[in-house]
């Protein structure tokens, strides 16, 4: 499906969930002086507008980012991004995670960010236009596949899909099984909403039997308005590094009040 555009939901609260874990990996894994790959299949374009009218109908950008940022510490390396996204592209710019990752990463690391929304991947291509990252215009599952395993194999996949469709779901664990067999050494990250029919959970169970040594990362929130089905955000993790599930933990109290 080709209809799908995150402006509308920029910056909301799996937003938050999702690139506070992202940052954090990448600070992770920046911290050693060895080169990695980057690989993600739905990359969006990159670099949002959180005035633009689509985010400010929605109202989704006020609730999550808006409301969640002063809770995170100002050192967190989300924050970090924050701040020197603004201070580059404006007041109300928002990274999406292929700008975390670009200005996470290194020279010596190798990016790959995949779209096949030619709207949304014209505007990526713009987006990161001085940053040395490689942009495709292709099938994001296609695209890993053909990727996969990388060099250098040290490294980490973020798959994020709009499910807009159930194949996406039905789809994720034998994929997942695959690349994982392909790149056993590498980070593999896949989110996935959480809605009021919980239909992820039979993805989710799947993906566990599969991988036991996965972290399995989860938040709830009420949803952003009258009949939005939107109520939690989702990260599965093969080979988690050291450390997340404390950290996920720490960032999952922030949305216990909610």
């Amino acid at each position: 499906m080709l209809s799908y555009q995150h402006l509308y939901h920029a910056g909301n609260l799996a937003d938050v969930h999702k690139h506070a874990l992202l940052a954090w990996v990448l600070d992770y894994l920046t911290a050693k002086d060895k080169p990695l790959t980057y690989i993600e299949s739905h990359a969006g374009r990159g670099l949002y507008d959180l005035s633009a009218p689509e985010a400010v109908k929605t109202g989704e950008a006020a609730q999550g980012i808006g409301r969640l940022e002063a809770q995170i510490d100002p050192a967190h390396p989300y924050r970090r991004i924050l701040e020197r996204v603004r201070l580059a592209r404006g007041a109300d710019a928002y990274p999406g995670s292929p700008m975390i990752a670009a200005l996470s990463l290194r020279d010596s690391d190798s990016v790959h960010l995949a779209e096949a929304h030619p709207q949304e991947n014209a505007a990526l291509a713009q987006a990161m236009a001085e940053l040395p990252v490689r942009v495709h215009k292709a099938d994001g599952f296609a695209k890993i596949q053909e990727l996969t395993p990388p060099m250098p194999r040290r490294g980490l996949l973020l798959v994020d899909p709009s499910y807009e469709t159930a194949e996406d779901y039905d789809r994720m664990p034998k994929f997942f099984a695959q690349v994982a067999r392909k790149w056993n050494v590498g980070i593999l990250m896949l989110w996935y909403p959480i809605l009021t029919d919980a239909r992820h959970r039979a993805m989710v169970a799947s993906l566990v039997t599969g991988h036991p040594g996965a972290l399995c990362h989860e938040v709830r929130f009420p949803p952003a308005r009258d009949g939005h089905r939107m109520v939690g955000s989702g990260m599965f993790v093969i080979n988690p590094p050291w450390g997340m599930a404390e950290e996920a933990a720490r960032l999952g109290r922030l949305f216990d009040p909610l």
